[in-house]
């Protein structure tokens, strides 16, 4: 099951990604094709065989990922504290 992003985390998202929309999309390129070949080989098939802007589909889809990311590691923050308490 995919983590629950939250409000604090899209606005902190958000003010990282709209500081710079070129650049940070520039570094997730570069971050997701080491973290995750597959899934950047993905998004570039995708930006590339739509009727749509790439870039903006490119965005779309790092900003999705980092998002997610984001929200997976709070859940496993939570998780191991949740875990500590009941030990």
């Amino acid at each position: 099951m995919l983590p629950i992003i939250t409000e604090e985390q899209s606005s902190l998202a958000f003010a990282e990604i709209f500081q710079d929309v070129h650049s940070w999309r520039k570094k997730m390129i570069h971050y997701i094709k080491d973290e995750n070949p597959e899934i950047n080989s993905a998004i570039i098939e995708a930006a590339n065989n739509t009727d749509l802007d790439p870039k903006a589909v490119a965005l779309g889809a790092y900003m999705t990922y980092l998002l997610l990311e984001m929200a997976a590691k709070e859940q496993d923050t939570l998780g191991v504290v949740e875990d500590e308490e009941e030990i």
